[in-house]
């Protein structure tokens, strides 16, 4: 459990259904999950079970059909579109698999991006700039342009993006996903640090080497949250109906 115990992420009977088509998809059914401040959480499930769209309603990036979430003990899940990118950009960090950089600003360009939206002063995103990229290692880069980095180094840059406006919860969606095993590794010890500085990461993944990194594991099939050994039985089963 997290650091202290408090609940910083409480979902109740969240539900998410995609119509297209007269066709209904539960992408999400009655999903019931906590998570504590400074806590690292892993989400695994097989391609389809809803990790994507459990992280959109997380992120406040999509909202649920029906259930509740609280974030940080505010009830979210009926915000409107302003409300939610303003709790968005101050109390969510985002590290996706593609890392999602603008190709014609510079690192420090990129990092400051989420403070410039607040309406932050000029001397205090720069001191937070410097500050996130020095925690990712990247601070002699902050003139490059990201096709001047390596994958690797890139991703680093995402992550000082979504340390710099000091969020409640990092979302990682496959954060190794575009990397090869060595970068993959560097970018978890990152995010493992930061975990031991008292982040809270919610993280999602496919591959168990990177999962062992969380202190938490939850497991998706099916739209729903399942104990470990449903999850095995219910993986063994689809892998032999293959």
């Amino acid at each position: 459990m997290g650091t202290n115990g408090q609940s910083l992420i409480r979902l109740d009977g969240v539900t998410k259904v995609f119509y297209t088509d007269e066709v209904e998809t539960h992408a999400l059914s009655g999903i019931h999950l906590e998570i504590n401040k400074g806590e690292y959480v892993s989400i695994a499930g097989p391609s389809g079970c809803g990790k994507s769209t459990l992280l959109s309603i997380l992120g406040l990036l999509d909202s649920p059909t029906e259930g509740k979430y609280t974030l940080n003990s505010r009830p979210v899940e009926d915000l409107d579109l302003s409300d939610r990118a303003r709790i968005r950009n101050r109390e969510v960090g985002f590290i996706f698999q593609s890392f999602n950089l603008i190709g014609d600003l510079n690192v420090f360009e990129n990092v400051e991006l989420p403070l410039t939206y607040r309406g932050m002063r000029s001397a205090e995103r720069k001191t937070r700039v410097q500050q996130a990229l020095e925690k990712v290692g990247m601070a002699h880069r902050s003139k490059h342009l990201p096709s001047q980095l390596s994958g690797g180094q890139q991703q680093r840059v995402a992550v000082a993006r979504a340390l710099v406006g000091e969020p409640s919860v990092l979302l990682a969606d496959e954060p190794t996903g575009n990397l090869d095993s060595k970068n993959g590794e560097a970018v978890m010890e990152l995010l493992r640090e930061l975990h031991r500085a008292g982040s809270t990461i919610v993280m999602v993944t496919h591959d168990p080497r990177f999962a062992r990194y969380a202190e938490r594991h939850v497991n998706l099939f099916d739209g729903r949250v399942v104990d470990e050994s449903e999850a095995a039985a219910a993986e063994s089963q689809s892998s032999a109906a293959s």
